[in-house]
């Protein structure tokens, strides 16, 4: 029997942890697919810090790396600098890398550093318990906004492709969604370019997943899915923002 489908060899054999519905398993097979497809395994190495990305060192089946939360970037760059031979990429959500770690983040994309970050965007702390995140929407009720995000007195949600698009140094940058089938495919395709510039040692690539935290918003999947589309996708808009491959700068 011929196989058409299969579980990824970038990927262990454990079963997802994750809450129905969160879309963290989606963007950990994609992750897997192009890591097989590129044969970079072998030469890959990931940072998981802390909140729900932590658990992704139990489901990439490569060297992986715990960091502190906030810190990815920094322990990438100190990877990929000793082991310049291998490939580095971060998985991080919007609590860690655009909060506790927006320095780091800045720095390293701001450096160029040949390494790949992912970022899953699902506007609210998930592991914690469901607290106001640096992307969290205006008006958007969590445990620590119990009213709803006041802009004049919080500040606006960060918007982290475009802040890092304001840097000369980052080599690709391009936010994409995770909320339908459609979405999935075109991240597939984004998410195996930024690691082919990795590959290539271009410099720094970021691709950002509109996600879903269908627990915290108090949503079933489905419900949480049409919420992300009509409230997220108009303050987060999908596509690409740096590409030096088109615009012929290396």
């Amino acid at each position: 029997m011929e196989i058409i489908a299969q579980r990824p060899k970038s990927l262990t054999d454990l079963q997802f942890t994750y809450c129905p519905g969160c879309t963290h398993g989606i963007s950990h097979r994609i992750i897997a697919e192009a890591i097989d497809e590129l044969e970079m395994r072998n030469q890959m190495m990931g940072v998981a810090p802390v909140g729900c990305s932590v658990f992704a060192y139990k489901f990439f089946d490569c060297d992986m790396a715990e960091a502190a939360h906030g810190r990815a970037p920094a322990v990438a760059t100190g990877m990929k600098r000793a082991r310049p031979d291998m490939h580095v990429f971060t998985y991080q959500g919007d609590g860690d890398l655009a909060a506790i770690g927006t320095a780091e983040i800045i720095h390293a994309a701001n450096r160029g550093e040949h390494i790949s970050v992912f970022f899953v965007n699902n506007a609210i702390y998930g592991m914690t318990g469901g607290q106001m995140a640096p992307t969290t929407l205006p008006g958007m009720k969590t445990t620590t906004s119990p009213y709803g995000r006041d802009e004049t007195d919080i500040g606006y949600p960060i918007q982290a492709c475009e802040l890092l698009n304001s840097l000369r140094a980052p080599y690709f940058i391009e936010r994409v969604s995770l909320l339908s089938p459609q979405d999935i495919l075109k991240a597939t395709k984004i998410v195996k370019k930024a690691l082919q510039f990795n590959k290539e040692e271009r410099g720094f690539t970021f691709v950002e997943f509109v996600s879903t935290c269908p627990t915290n918003w108090g949503l079933a999947p489905l419900e949480a899915m049409k919420w992300a589309k009509e409230n997220m996708l108009p303050y987060f808009p999908l596509g690409n923002f740096r590409d030096k491959s088109i615009e012929g700068g290396e």
